[in-house]
């Protein structure tokens, strides 16, 4: 019999068949599952946790999500994938298939953005297996952040740009590429506002079909099924220590991440400085530094003091 190496990287089988990339590294008392955004993203967000975290005692757990980019790739063309796979109920059930492959159990859960859904819904569904949940620029519904996303756009940019993007959007010419430039001037000053911090590839690794499928074309146009996604009258459930991160320079707006903090029982709050909606990359001495001390005085039972 082979034994198998708790650590590394490997290949899970769902028990629909499916395969997902998945990667375990670090040792410690601590552990750690992360969940990428998009929807239709990608782990590498991920990469340097296992290093960033290991003098907090944290073994970091990340794997590619059904149709991204490392994993199994089911054809979203098909009307009956996209009614099987294209839901939360599923990615919320994947997340649990991986805890159980994975062997992981009172451990914590960060969901970064997309992720962030995923981790309240399965703080809401399987809180038992958790010790912690961590929040990673993510509020609990989706009717906020368009507004903030959208007066970000109406103070950045004049109100003839405004406007020729609202024309763009109504024509659904996406491509054009004057439009496509605004939104990347989006994306450089609130994505990622540290300079170029992205991992980079020849080829896009975006899983198209998954992100327009939740979400529309970009941050602007949110016509996807993830449109009416709205948990603010449930989190006061969510009664494990919850841990909320916010770039000060981000599209959630810190208005709704404050009135979590009020409404969840166990939370604490912190806000990245100098960072946009990706923190870890665009501040990490500051996110990880953070972020380690709560693991540990939260696994600790201490008092959870930000400062």
């Amino acid at each position: 019999m082979v034994k198998r190496n708790p650590n590394g990287t490997r290949f899970i089988t769902l028990p629909n068949g499916y395969h997902l990339w998945t990667q375990t590294l670090g040792s410690g008392p601590i552990q750690l599952l992360t969940l990428h955004g998009g929807p239709g993203c990608t782990n590498e967000v991920f990469e340097n946790f296992a290093t960033e975290l290991a003098s907090f005692g944290v073994r970091v757990s990340r794997y590619d999500q059904l149709g991204s980019f490392f994993s199994d790739q089911p054809d979203f063309s098909d009307l009956a994938n996209q009614k099987r796979f294209l839901n939360i109920a599923y990615y919320v059930d994947e997340v649990e298939n991986v805890r159980q492959q994975l062997g992981l159990d009172h451990f914590y859960l960060l969901g970064q953005s997309w992720g962030g859904v995923l981790a309240i819904e399965y703080g809401l569904k399987y809180p038992q297996h958790l010790k912690g949940l961590i929040l990673s620029s993510m509020i609990d519904n989706l009717d906020e952040y368009l507004v903030n996303i959208n007066k970000i756009r109406e103070t950045m940019f004049s109100s003839d740009d405004v406007a020729y993007m609202q024309r763009i959007e109504a024509q659904h010419a996406f491509a054009d590429a004057k439009y496509q430039q605004l939104v990347r001037e989006l994306g450089e000053q609130y994505l990622h506002h540290a300079k170029d911090p992205q991992p980079r590839h020849l080829i896009s690794t975006l899983a198209t079909p998954v992100y327009h499928y939740f979400q529309g074309d970009n941050e602007f146009v949110m016509v996807g099924a993830l449109k009416d996604w709205d948990r603010r009258a449930d989190i006061h459930r969510l009664t494990m220590p919850t841990y909320l991160t916010f770039g000060g320079h981000e599209t959630m707006p810190l208005s709704a991440a404050k009135r979590m903090a009020q409404t969840i029982p166990n939370a604490t709050l912190h806000v990245t400085p100098n960072a946009g909606h990706g923190q870890m990359l665009d501040n990490p001495t500051d996110y990880f530094s953070h972020l380690g001390q709560w693991l540990v005085k939260t696994d600790a039972g201490s008092p959870l003091l930000d400062n």
